[in-house]
């Protein structure tokens, strides 16, 4: 919201001199339906998956289940906190619930997002050490709760500046019209600048690059694998699961990295655009902009969808064969155990 500059400054009961975009119109109107409806979505997509994911945990004790269980945490608080947010935001259209709380919705507005990019990014790396450390089993647990924990802090850590730049600011134009913006809280434009490109480079560059080299490790490790020709019964057998678990990987990998690509890149292009050269980005369509930030808050209805069908999954009910001691402890074998 651009706050400019007026000879006089008009009286709340003025209202109906408010210009389009600080008045409730069209714009809103498609925000409120179209949150509404991805709320709902997200919100069943969400709930079933956290509750298939502690009925699966209480049968195992998978690590993969307790990953998503807290994925499932993450993107709730999107779907709980900030989707209403822009919901009721759209129908009062100026920011009606004071100062502090526009600190601490700006704050959960930011922490969801945050906690899920963390969270996807804590899934990645405990793939990448269940194929390409499979011996390191001892220290598999606990690797997977200090990157969660990680997770949870980083994300505090990086949402409490919102805090700090989000703030109630009366519009110069109009006395009775109030905003929770960052408007003259930096000191230069390109300070702006800075702190934006942080939260970009936090939320989507860093994810990305991880998912993307994870992924792409562990695709290429299994297939390295399952090339391998070797005349051992075990051996052969182990390949046999690899190609499945390759394929598996292939899809996934694929469709996290469109996923979530998709869903963000649109976003960042128009907020770089907006960033570097104002004036021109000032005179796209508001309601393009957001619905390019509705487009971005669809990846954390997506995620648990991804993760639920890729990796809880029902077992198999074909017999298992007896195997021996040699065959748990191949790494080989240890790789597709902690893949699955």
């Amino acid at each position: 919201m651009q706050l400019t500059d007026s000879k006089e400054s008009l009286k709340c009961n003025d209202t109906m001199e408010l210009p389009d975009e600080l008045r409730f119109n069209s714009g809103h109107l498609v925000t409120i339906v179209a949150y509404s409806i991805l709320m709902v979505m997200s919100a069943a997509g969400n709930i079933t998956v956290l509750i298939m994911t502690i009925i699966k945990k209480r049968k195992s004790k998978s690590r993969i289940h307790t990953l998503i269980m807290h994925l499932s945490i993450a993107d709730p608080l999107v779907t709980f906190l900030m989707m209403p947010l822009e919901i009721g935001w759209s129908i009062t259209v100026s920011w009606e619930a004071g100062d502090a709380m526009c600190r601490i919705m700006a704050f959960f507005r930011m922490f969801g997002l945050y906690l899920s990019s963390f969270v996807i990014v804590c899934i990645s790396i405990d793939r990448y050490y269940a194929v390409m450390r499979p011996l390191q089993i001892l220290d598999v647990y606990r690797r997977g709760k200090i990157m969660l924990m990680l997770a949870w802090v980083g994300s505090v850590l990086c949402s409490l500046p919102q805090m700090l730049v989000f703030h109630l600011e009366t519009y110069p134009n109009y006395t009775c019209f109030t905003q929770c913006v960052t408007f003259n809280f930096f000191p230069s434009h390109l300070q702006e600048i800075s702190y934006n490109l942080f939260s970009m480079l936090i939320m989507y560059w860093f994810p990305l690059i991880v998912i993307f080299y994870t992924y792409s490790s562990i695709f290429m490790e299994i297939c390295r694998r399952s090339q391998e020709k070797s005349e051992d019964k075990i051996r052969r057998s182990s390949s046999g699961f690899l190609s499945r678990a390759r394929v598996r990987t292939l899809k996934m990998t694929i469709t996290i990295i469109a996923v979530f690509i998709i869903c963000w890149t649109p976003y960042y292009v128009m907020s770089v655009w907006y960033w570097f050269d104002r004036s021109s980005a000032q005179k796209v369509d508001e309601r393009i902009q957001r619905a390019l930030f509705f487009f971005a808050c669809t990846n954390s209805s997506m995620n648990p969808i991804i993760y639920g069908i890729f990796n809880i999954r029902k077992k198999n009910k074909t017999p298992i064969r007896t195997t021996t001691i040699e065959t748990r402890l191949t790494p080989l074998s240890l790789s597709v155990k902690l893949l699955d």
